[in-house]
């Protein structure tokens, strides 16, 4: 026995055996990564909504989301549309229900005019159920009641 070595006994081969724990600890922490983050990576529209104290909704009814960013383009859902679509996509929704609701999600900053636009072109397709979106107010933004 000699300093500075461990004793391998007779065989002095090196081992070619691939250490497996190491890999599969950082496949799994990994993988729990992936699982936290999926959900928080689904596209999201960034809309600053105003901040107004009403009562909530206690059931939603069937809707049709529309918001509008503060550059005024239209999305419904999550996907971009023109205004001329748009009043297409309000007739559709008003032929498979009279009861369809219009949720409109408008940025503080776009000009009340864009958003009269839309509600007219869904008064025109025929839906007469229409809620603008808002944030409710906290007493620390310093909103009156």
């Amino acid at each position: 026995m000699s300093f500075g070595r461990f004793d391998r006994g007779a065989d002095d081969t090196p081992m070619s055996d691939i250490n497996m724990t190491p890999l599969i600890d950082v496949m799994l922490v990994l993988l729990v990564i992936f699982i936290i983050t999926a959900p928080l990576l689904s596209g999201r529209i960034a809309v600053d909504l105003p901040k107004v104290d009403t009562p909530q909704a206690h059931q939603r009814p069937k809707g049709l989301s529309v918001s509008i960013q503060k550059d005024q383009k239209i999305f419904v859902g999550d996907r971009p549309v023109t205004l001329a679509q748009l009043t297409t996509r309000f007739i559709e929704a008003s032929k498979a229900s009279s009861e369809t609701e219009l949720q409109i999600r408008a940025d503080t900053a776009v000009p009340y005019g864009r958003v009269a636009q839309v509600m007219a072109a869904a008064q025109k397709a025929g839906l007469s159920r229409i809620g603008l979106i808002t944030h409710p107010a906290t007493a620390a933004s310093g909103a009156t009641p």
